[in-house]
């Protein structure tokens, strides 16, 4: 019996596949890496972004880099020029170093812009995201209940809150949360509400899983993206809110330097000094653009329709 040889089960002429190589198995790159690539991609977020860190820098290192005591006062010295020597940016009312006060009053400054949005942000998505997702009675409740705070305006409501609770940090803050949770709010619950129809979280449903479940696996990973690109817009308000609190007195008291406070006690020296009683309003203008800007840019990143 003749014997046969095994030939390769190819054309003649055809190269013969090898094993593939370790670049066929190229790791797709993940939603997180997309969004990164695409913020670094747009110069004008990553300007804003820049700006933004330069401040914050500035504002937990002032400490060290104050060339001057910014509690120090001195009337034999009260509303220098920018460019006297000793005092790049002149001084205040009071003969006080106004560089060392503008630095060390943007700790206060983005610190009331930044901390009341993350408190509303936990507490307004998870209002959102339990409404959307329960619906019924509970929706209804939790919505109802959200839209009497949100028919006031932000800055009406702020003042009002701010004026019964009374000045002080605490208070501004408490006040300042109270009024971007109903916004909040209102976002996730109409992005949850979207989610719990999707396909998706139906056959999750059939298959035996619980709420918490679906929400922690299928929900919060799909609604946790639009309500944060939302919420770093608020910054920006934030800041200006705490700013007009601060400046009629509701806010920060003194001697703390604060940019909103600092335009009140300078607002006398408008007339003899419009420079420098414009400084801490160009620093809040420039600080609310940046965050505006980064959000609109973490918003074209991530693909969040407006």
């Amino acid at each position: 019996m003749p014997a046969f040889k095994s030939t390769p089960d190819v054309l003649p002429g055809l190269p013969i596949a090898g094993p593939p190589s370790s670049a066929t198995y190229r790791r797709s790159r993940g939603h997180g890496a997309n969004v990164v690539r695409k913020l670094v991609r747009n110069p004008t977020a990553m300007l804003a972004a820049a700006v933004i860190v330069a401040l914050l820098v500035m504002a937990l290192a002032a400490p060290l880099l104050m060339p001057a005591d910014p509690f120090a006062t001195s009337m034999f010295n009260r509303l220098r020029p920018i460019g006297t020597a000793g005092s790049l940016l002149g001084t205040d009312e009071l003969g006080r170093d106004l560089l060392s006060r503008l630095m060390l009053g943007g700790r206060l400054s983005l610190f009331m812009g930044i901390v009341p949005v993350l408190l509303a942000f936990v507490a307004g998505s998870s209002l959102g995201v339990l409404a959307g997702y329960a619906g019924g009675l509970i929706n209804t409740v939790v919505m109802r209940t959200i839209d009497v705070l949100y028919a006031f305006p932000s800055v009406l409501l702020a003042i009002a809150l701010s004026g019964a609770l009374g000045a002080g940090i605490v208070n501004a803050l408490t006040s300042l949360t109270i009024v971007f949770i109903p916004q909040i709010a209102r976002i996730a619950e109409s992005v949850t509400t979207q989610v719990r129809r999707s396909d998706y979280v139906d056959a999750a449903r059939a298959s035996g899983a619980g709420p918490f479940t679906i929400v922690r696996a299928h929900v919060l990973g799909n609604v946790v993206g639009p309500i944060f690109v939302y919420s770093t817009s608020l910054i920006s308000v934030s800041m200006i809110l705490a700013s007009g609190l601060s400046f009629l007195g509701l806010g920060v008291t003194p001697p703390q330097p604060e940019w909103g406070l600092m335009l009140n006690t300078l607002r006398t020296a408008i007339y003899s000094q419009p420079a420098i009683a414009a400084l801490p309003g160009v620093l809040i203008f420039i600080t609310s653009i940046s965050f505006n800007l980064l959000s609109d840019g973490l918003r074209a990143a991530m693909e969040v329709k407006q």
